[in-house]
């Protein structure tokens, strides 16, 4: 579930992907293919071990948007029945995909570990209420099969609400379920501002003075009203089959360091248990580890982070895929969650070989899903195969919940170039760079030379003109302060007209800097996104007089500023972090006139476009404005329009 900090059945046919010899032999049906570079092992992978196997994957849809009743699907969870049956867990969410509202959880089964699949069951009907959140757990004893969610009222939670934990059993794999039972032993009152579950599967331990033990993660916030809100991470447990809960190890932090959140859990070959949680508190794009060695009553230590572990701020799914003797270097962890550094994009598996002290790259563990992705959770299938049922879209990730079945050579296939990437430019004509870096810009459409501010400007139709600058180092700004500007002439009184676009676009959470005019809402607004953050500031005037008009955004000391003709008419604090993290999978340059992806064109003439990877002093942009001053200090981009050739 999208938490609340930032709160933000039928099927398609089947298409099947097969693997054989290295080679991809039939792409994912929607996907962008899983094919970046290729992928090395971790230095402490086993280095003879032999595949068992040809590799092998089938990737499906398993849950579509606006099917059966629901608008979306989200928040998967799975395990696999002591039958062998493999349910897949999901929230169906009736009216759209926000967080609150009328959720019910949801699941499909399949008899023959995902080849094929029943139609949808309902496992908790919310009425009008918010039923999610699901962990499910399988007794390897008994075979019965415990679900452990969260549900909340009717009315909106944007902004925090009261939320409890519930539990339901089946003892025929998933066939019919016990009704919801509140878990009143499982909250205590003070966490009263927010409370969650998982949302991935939960486990049974197999080792030491607690086996048979089972083991959920969750969360919860405090707040009076008054102070600060306190964000806690802990344990639930069980030791009668999911009969009775109880509340285990606890961390809590109301100092803003650490927030550690959906936590996924596995159990060490030494029995302590291993937690991974999402971390929502200072180090942007890690994850944060704890571990219990008493079976789940205690944290050893508080939470801490992992800046190594490079993913965005998202959910992700931790599996023990397998484990032989304490030590023994083929024992293997999965975990699963987006790869990209602040985008939720590029679904990946990797693997940890040495009881989860480090983890491999994105880049050596294996990318099943380039293009948007979010939530996911793994599930251990027979032999030497597992699962992964993951959200996934082509525009968004929600739009669909994938189920890959795949065995565990095809890990090791190579990943092959991100598509993303964009190949050389389409041949045209160019306009001159004045920087030292030279880079080529390109004139698209009609965009013709005609007076500018200062010597000659460039015109454009709001049709198809504009001009693409190719990404490069010289106009790769990253964490640094910097300074855009441009020289804007227009008139027009509709639409939305981009001045700069730099790198990509997309989400609040997709890394990326832009600035353009909106005379329908009477202003010039610019906005920034890093990591989980995104800044806007804005002018209380579109300035659409036909009149030449000085149009410069900063970051400078922390802060975004936008300056038009010499005066700050806008300003906001801005979050550290770089504007094109994850730009090895696919960055686009800075486009002028345009968004990056071809809308929002510009209806007017523009002169003298600058990009800084600095933020340049009120002394030097006032002589740039007044006399065009050359400055060249760390100027990465410099399109003075003198011609089109």
């Amino acid at each position: 579930m999208v938490l609340r900090l930032f709160r933000t059945t039928s099927t398609r046919p089947l298409t099947t992907a097969l693997i054989a010899t290295g080679a991809l032999v039939a792409t994912l049906a929607g996907s962008p293919p899983a094919t970046a570079r290729p992928a090395s092992a971790p230095p402490d992978a086993p280095q003879s071990a032999v595949p068992a196997a040809q590799p092998f994957v089938e990737d499906n849809v398993l849950f579509q948007q606006k099917t059966d009743g629901y608008a979306c699907f989200r928040i998967p969870a799975i395990v696999r029945a002591a039958n062998g049956t493999v349910l897949a867990f999901a929230e169906g969410r009736v009216a759209d995909c926000g967080d609150d509202g009328d959720i019910d959880l949801v699941l499909r089964r399949s008899s023959d570990g995902g080849k094929t699949w029943g139609p949808l069951q309902v496992v908790s009907e919310g009425n009008g209420t918010t039923h999610g959140n699901p962990v499910p757990i399988v007794d390897q004893s008994t075979g019965r099969i415990v679900v452990v969610s969260t549900h909340n009222g009717s009315a909106p939670c944007p902004n925090g609400c009261d939320r409890d934990p519930y539990v339901q059993t089946s003892d025929d794999n998933g066939a019919t379920w016990t009704p919801a039972r509140e878990l009143t032993d499982a909250k205590l009152p003070s966490w009263n501002f927010w409370y969650a579950t998982g949302p991935m599967h939960g486990i049974q331990l197999q080792r030491g003075n607690h086996a048979g033990r089972m083991i959920v993660g969750a969360n919860f916030e405090t707040y009076d009203g008054v102070g600060k809100h306190i964000y806690g991470t802990h344990l639930l447990y069980s030791d009668d089959s999911g009969q009775t809960w109880h509340i285990g190890a606890t961390t809590s932090r109301d100092d803003g360091t650490v927030i550690a959140q959906e936590v996924t859990v596995v159990e060490l070959t030494d029995g302590r248990i291993y937690a991974l949680a999402r971390e929502r508190g200072t180090d942007r794009g890690s994850r944060a580890e704890a571990i219990s060695s008493d079976g789940g009553a205690t944290f050893d230590a508080p939470f801490k982070t992992l800046p190594a572990l490079v993913m965005p701020d998202v959910q992700g799914s931790l599996l023990r895929f397998s484990a032989r003797d304490d030590g023994d270097r083929r024992n293997r962890i999965l975990f699963s969650a987006p790869a990209h550094a602040a985008a939720r994009e590029v679904m990946t598996v990797r693997s940890s070989y040495n009881e989860a002290r480090t983890w491999g790259t994105w880049q050596q563990g294996k990318v099943f899903w380039w293009g948007p992705t979010a939530y996911s959770d793994l599930v251990r299938l027979e032999g030497d195969e597992a699962g992964l049922l993951y959200e996934a879209g082509v525009a968004t990730p929600y739009e669909t919940i994938r189920y890959a079945r795949f065995n565990e050579a095809y890990l090791s296939t190579p990943n092959g170039t991100p598509p993303g990437i964009p190949g050389p430019p389409a041949p045209g004509p160019r306009t001159t760079d004045a920087s030292p870096g030279h880079t080529p810009a390109y004139v698209r459409g009609g965009a013709i030379v005609a007076p500018g501010k200062f010597g000659n400007g460039i015109a454009l139709d709001g049709v198809d003109d504009r001009v693409e600058v190719p990404f490069d180092r010289s106009i790769d700004v990253g964490a640094d302060d910097f300074t855009m500007m441009a020289w804007i002439r227009y008139g027009a009184i509709t639409g939305t007209h981009s001045i700069l676009w730099a790198y990509r676009t997309g989400s609040g959470t997709t890394p990326q800097v832009w600035l353009r005019a909106e005379p329908g809402s009477q202003r010039i607004r610019a906005l920034m996104a890093v990591d989980r953050f995104n800044v806007t500031v804005q002018s209380s005037s579109a300035y659409n007089d036909d009149q030449w008009h000085h149009v410069v955004l900063q970051r400078v000391g922390g802060s975004l500023r936008l300056l038009v003709d010499g005066v700050e008419v806008g300003s906001a604090v801005a979050p550290p972090g770089s504007v094109t993290a994850g730009k090895e999978f696919g960055v686009q340059g800075i486009h002028v006139g345009q968004r990056v992806d071809g809308v929002n064109r510009f209806h007017g003439t523009l002169d003298d476009v600058r990009v800084y990877r600095r933020a340049l002093s009120p002394a030097e942009l006032t002589q740039i404005r007044l006399t065009n001053k050359p400055i060249r200090e760390q100027l990465g981009l410099h399109l003075p329009f003198e011609s089109i050739h």
